[in-house]
């Protein structure tokens, strides 16, 4: 739209699987197309790995290698530091090179030591304790639990997900096109009350984001299931 507008086209800047847009997974094919038309506008692509970078999509290490691309910058943050402040920008050397004509860039904390050794300790501990593993393999049995709720829970529309980026989207079982964010809230709040923290997103409310810490296990597994699953099977009072 802005090529047709007399605008030259500056970036394209995406999550590699849409986080806070309802844990939404491209299709297969989407970003290489995506990624096609902007660069044959002029433009750059930039992926958001701050929610789905590091393993947690447990079969590459980054969102955006599950669709083969290679992002001209890649921006980094929150897990990058494991609760430690910290982001980072990853870029091609073309790119770089734009910056240096003279322009200083400055930041007040960029590069200062303890961040970068917080961050090193952290991609040591990923690549040492096997957590992108992990991920996939418990992201598969996570995905299987929650999906088995769909045979006695009409309700759930949809449960999606990369290794343990998962979403579960809710619908009206008598209107199944209309989303029902009063059950969604209504099984987060159950899951609170049990210990399980879980949070609502997406334009509608209506569905429910897990991500949860890389280094769960088996039974933090079947816990996340179960609670979800005692949630469903109440008879909770509508407001309508």
């Amino acid at each position: 739209a802005a090529a047709d507008a007399g605008r030259p086209v500056a970036a394209f800047i995406h999550e590699s699987i849409l986080s806070c847009g309802g844990q939404i997974v491209p299709p297969a094919g989407f970003l290489p197309r995506a990624y096609e038309a902007v660069r044959e506008a002029g433009g750059l692509c930039i992926a958001d790995e701050v929610q789905v970078g590091f393993g947690r999509v447990g079969d590459a290490f980054w969102g955006f290698e599950i669709q083969g691309v290679v992002p001209d910058i890649v921006t980094l943050g929150k897990p990058i530091g494991n609760g430690h402040p910290l982001g980072a920008v990853v870029t091609t050397r073309a790119v770089a090179d734009v910056f240096a004509n003279g322009m200083e860039y400055f930041n007040t904390f960029g590069g200062n030591p303890v961040s970068c050794a917080v961050g090193l300790a952290v991609l040591d501990v990923i690549e040492d304790e096997g957590l992108q593993e992990r991920a996939r393999v418990l992201g598969a049995r996570l995905l299987d639990g929650l999906r088995a709720l769909r045979r006695d829970h009409p309700g759930v529309a949809d449960v999606r997900g990369a290794g343990l980026f998962v979403g579960i989207e809710f619908s009206r079982p008598e209107r199944p096109r209309e989303p029902d964010a009063e059950v969604a809230r209504y099984v987060v709040e159950r899951a609170r009350s049990r210990g399980v923290l879980l949070s609502t997103d997406g334009p509608d409310h209506n569905v429910i984001k897990i991500k949860p810490p890389l280094v769960l296990d088996e039974r933090d597994v079947g816990r996340i299931v179960g609670v979800v699953a005692d949630a469903l099977d109440d008879d909770f009072p509508r407001s309508r």
